[in-house]
């Protein structure tokens, strides 16, 4: 069966393209010594510091199960420490250690440049128009996942 459908084709190559770039940034990212969540976790400290389990969890698009397990481990490594939250005394607010900023300083330019290099393939005028694009068709798609009818 040959796909004609150039939506479909198109789409169908951008997910190839999506899903070869994340196993790569997550192989780089694990030459760096973290797991890709663990990136993502102190990448969202460093701008966002002082914000709740459950606010991180909607940023990276997890659980709150699975955010507070990331950072049990990342506390055990001293890169994340937990406060109360005073308004809320069922919440904890997160920050970075030391530690995790300083890891965070290191890594984080490392991998920009990593997604950088990437990105080389295609010229500035193709990245701008690519950019464009997918903000276009990012914004078409609603934000909920519809249910399936069958």
């Amino acid at each position: 069966m040959r796909l004609r459908d150039t939506r479909v084709v198109a789409w169908l190559q951008m997910m190839r393209v999506s899903d070869k770039m994340e196993r790569l940034s997550n192989e780089h990212i694990r030459c760096l010594g973290m797991t890709g969540a663990q990136f993502d976790v102190l990448a969202q400290l460093s701008t966002h510091e002082g914000i709740s389990q459950q606010a991180l969890s909607e940023k990276l698009f997890v659980t709150k199960g699975n955010v507070c397990g990331l950072i049990g481990r990342m506390e055990q490594r001293d890169l994340v420490k937990r406060r109360p939250d005073p308004n809320d005394k069922r919440a904890n607010l997160l920050f970075l250690t030391e530690k995790g900023r300083a890891l965070a300083e290191r890594v984080m330019p490392e991998q920009e440049r990593f997604v950088a290099e990437q990105m080389n393939a295609l010229s500035e005028q193709e990245q701008t128009t690519l950019r464009s694009l997918l903000r276009q068709l990012d914004r078409s798609l609603p934000d909920n996942p519809l249910t399936p009818t069958l």
